[in-house]
């Protein structure tokens, strides 16, 4: 996925939602989480708290992803942002699950560049890519800008993603490349998720694709294709959309 320039964001973001709804884990830590500080680009969040301190993430390292989530989701005419939503929250705990220490999947040598279809050949686990990932980003910010990232102009900020994307930005560590993946894939997942697991905290995105989420009866509406259902999306706690 390219980053868009702002005035394409909001006809766009619905389709990449969309598109991404298959994406959502059927798993993930059934603990509920609360919003981190947001960053200055994005709106109040809304029935959300702002008092919560990172497990993994250290204070460097979370402007650096508070920063990157407002750029990659911002706040727009269709719904609230990733930051406002709590994708951050959503994403540092994953990092404290099996998942972040790459405990789900096959994690013996030997490690080779493959094609896609062979599955993911990184001996890096997601903790590990986050860290050296943000590492690398930040250092080029600082041969670049001398700043760091979340110190960046808006633009300068799409400027290294986009650089991150297309691999641009390496070292002997990581590929901005896998940095990136992996970035983009746990906030479209934190997103869409359901808000026990941190993201997704007033069901914004639920609401905006029209997704129904944990309601227990759709009989009446199984049977009525291409017309939207009626009613707001809860979550498996029984939270409802603002």
């Amino acid at each position: 996925m390219s980053l868009k320039k702002p005035e394409e964001q909001p006809s766009g973001r619905r389709r990449f939602l969309q598109k991404s709804l298959s994406l959502i884990p059927l798993a993930a830590a059934a603990s509920t989480g609360v919003v981190s500080l947001s960053s200055p680009a994005a709106d109040k969040p809304q029935g959300v708290l702002s008092d919560y301190v990172p497990a993994y993430f250290n204070d460097k390292e979370w402007k650096f992803l508070l920063a990157a989530l407002d750029r990659l989701i911002p706040a727009d005419a269709n719904g609230p942002g990733a930051v406002s939503e709590g994708v951050q929250v959503f994403i540092d705990k994953q990092m404290e699950l099996p998942y972040g220490y790459g405990r789900l999947w096959y994690m013996q040598g030997p490690f080779a560049d493959s094609i896609p279809e062979m599955g993911y050949q990184s001996h890096l686990v997601p903790r590990d890519t986050y860290r050296l990932g943000i590492a690398l980003a930040d250092q080029h910010c600082q041969q670049q800008y001398q700043k760091d990232f979340y110190q960046l102009e808006t633009a300068q900020q799409e400027e290294v993603l986009r650089a991150l994307e297309a691999d641009k930005l390496h070292n002997d560590a990581i590929h901005g490349k896998l940095f990136f993946e992996q970035l983009l894939e746990n906030t479209k997942e934190g997103y869409l998720a359901d808000p026990i697991h941190g993201g997704n905290q007033t069901l914004a995105s639920w609401k905006m694709i029209g997704f129904p989420g944990a309601r227990a009866d759709f009989v009446d509406t199984v049977q009525q294709p291409n017309k939207p259902y009626p009613l707001g999306p809860v979550s498996i706690s029984s939270k409802r959309s603002v």
